[in-house]
């Protein structure tokens, strides 16, 4: 199934993509469902610790930004921007601590879709039972992806981690507020477009900096692409051509930038300092 495909789905997106990974098996539908559940309580439990702990990573860099973040006023007066972004971090800095997360499609990447799917839940009072079909359209979202390019940050920059990651957050959060095949499919392709050409540059080749904050910023990415998409704005390249664009801006790429350390802040001074200190030089 491409992403065009699944826009003229009759019914929900999710539900095309559940019948195109299993058929008309119960036994399969059931066991993939159960599977999504436990993966929703697995973000929750993440952003659970990731929120109670200013325990810093081994390098230090990170650890403590989601708790203050969800600690701090809310000076704008935007509860939802603030959740969706305590959300992303907290998850992140799990990683960074090597506690359990959802790679979702990544390590790298984990924070995206919790942030915004389980934020805009959170908000709204939505319970978590709900959410289980939405995140089946996630995971068919990055599989359509994965098709084009390989999901990793080695390979094609952060827009093949992280701008997976939104599109698959923005079709999500797009079929839980009641959106279409068709707005779900755009919120994707316009989350996924306006990521391309985005480097992977670790800090020292640990996925911390940038990438807890990364997470934060593109959670809110994919909501704005989900508020688009239902408002009825479209993408107006077709959304399996974003794919091929990213995937073909990912191969142009050099080295440097496809999270080797050696290009981006991680080539800064202080990206070069912290790569000495982590290696005992």
């Amino acid at each position: 199934m491409t992403l065009d495909e699944l826009s003229r789905s009759p019914g929900r997106a999710s539900e095309a993509v559940l019948y195109d990974e299993v058929g008309d098996d119960p036994e399969a539908r059931a066991s993939l469902l159960e599977t999504m559940r436990s993966r929703i309580d697995e973000m929750r439990d993440s952003i659970r610790r990731g929120l109670a702990s200013s325990e810093p990573s081994r390098t230090g860099m990170v650890g403590w930004n989601a708790k203050q973040l969800h600690e701090a006023p809310d000076p704008l007066g935007a509860p939802l921007l603030k959740r969706v972004q305590e959300y992303a971090m907290a998850v992140n800095e799990e990683n960074a601590r090597m506690g359990r997360i959802v790679a979702a499609p990544t390590a790298g990447s984990a924070g995206t879709v919790p942030g915004a799917l389980l934020g805009v839940a959170d908000h709204l009072g939505i319970p978590d039972d709900e959410l289980v079909m939405p995140l089946v359209l996630a995971a068919g979202v990055a599989q359509v992806i994965s098709k084009s390019m390989f999901i990793a940050g080695a390979t094609g920059g952060c827009q093949a981690e992280i701008g997976s990651s939104a599109a698959m957050a923005a079709a999500a959060v797009t079929e839980l507020l009641g959106g279409s095949a068709r707005a779900s499919v755009h919120a994707a392709a316009q989350a996924l477009m306006n990521t391309i050409g985005l480097v992977c540059d670790p800090v020292g080749g640990y996925v911390e900096v940038p990438c807890v904050s990364r997470n934060a910023f593109y959670a809110v990415h994919a909501v704005s692409a989900a508020q688009l998409a239902l408002a009825g704005v479209e993408s107006f390249i077709p959304p399996d051509e974003v794919i091929y664009a990213m995937a073909s801006v990912g191969r142009m790429l050099p080295p440097e930038l496809r999270e080797t350390g050696e290009g981006g802040v991680a080539d800064t001074p202080t990206g070069r300092r912290v790569a000495l200190k982590m290696a005992g030089k």
